[in-house]
């Protein structure tokens, strides 16, 4: 897959995103898209894991710690050929597995996860065994920013660190919003970066929808000897006007003129991204 097919494919899963969740009537839209782009160069650029690998013990292992925006992550799962891209047909249905959290029966789903800062101490766990193997694959989560006022995940911090899990990435998706306001607001974890420095992680910033970025920060460990932090900047709703940067949408189903006027505003950009290819 080539840059530019890359670039479309962040627009095809926020398409698929919103239709599996208008579908469903239920799902947590804006964090879904600030993410996408982050778990669309994880699945087609970086992890070392596909549907026929996915029993090996040498596979990488990713944990989506912020499991509400697990339709983002269903979506890149259908296109990696895990499951049939119709089950997402059955999203919040009766007796579907594929309900608004991750879970290990639907194929791909490394963990359970949902509540929030179970994440990063599952990966940290899975790092410290992989090191005990003397295994060379590794592990990466993704968390929320407003995810970060459980104590939990700085206990794992800070056990991450003194354990030189430099086999572990954690990758913050910072789209400032989260259910009750903005993160500054209602628990600020800003300076964020300074406060993974001082618990002993590499630490990088970078554009959260730059996918040449993105790639870059998740190639590789940032330090020898310790565990890395990417502080993912994003926006919450990316890629559809009306929801970018607007709290309402951390849970919300459009209706059908606005799920109308978001899709066409998604071809839009693919046909402009096309055309200047």
């Amino acid at each position: 897959m080539n840059d530019h097919e890359l670039a479309l494919k962040s627009w095809q899963y926020r398409r698929d995103i919103l239709r599996a969740i208008k579908h469903a009537g239920a799902g947590h839209t804006g964090g879904s898209l600030s993410c996408t782009d982050i778990l669309n160069v994880l699945y087609n650029r970086t992890l070392n894991v596909s549907p026929d690998t996915f029993g090996s013990p040498t596979r990488d292992r990713y944990v989506q710690s912020k499991g509400h925006s697990v339709e983002a992550l269903f979506v890149v799962l259908a296109d990696q050929g895990f499951f049939p891209a119709s089950d997402l047909d059955t999203l919040c249905g009766y007796q579907s597995h594929f309900v608004g959290h991750p879970t290990r029966k639907v194929p791909g789903i490394e963990q359970n996860t949902g509540a929030l800062g179970h994440g990063l101490p599952i990966c940290t766990g899975m790092a410290i065994g992989a090191k005990l193997d003397e295994a060379d694959w590794h592990v990466f989560t993704l968390l929320g920013d407003g995810e970060l006022a459980e104590g939990s995940n700085w206990e794992a911090a800070m056990a991450a660190a003194h354990y030189r899990l430099d086999n572990l990435t954690a990758i913050i998706d910072c789209n400032s919003l989260q259910i009750t306001g903005r993160t500054r607001d209602v628990m600020s974890s800003e300076p964020l970066a300074n406060k993974f420095d001082a618990f002993g992680w590499a630490v990088r910033e970078v554009d959260g929808h730059d996918l040449a970025a993105l790639e870059d920060a998740l190639a590789r460990p940032l330090a020898a000897g310790k565990p890395s932090a990417i502080i993912a900047r994003t926006i919450k709703g990316k890629g559809v006007s009306f929801m970018e940067d607007v709290g309402r949408w951390h849970h919300g189903v459009p209706n059908d003129e606005e799920f109308a006027a978001a899709i066409e505003e998604i071809d839009a950009a693919m046909a402009r991204l096309e055309a200047a290819a």
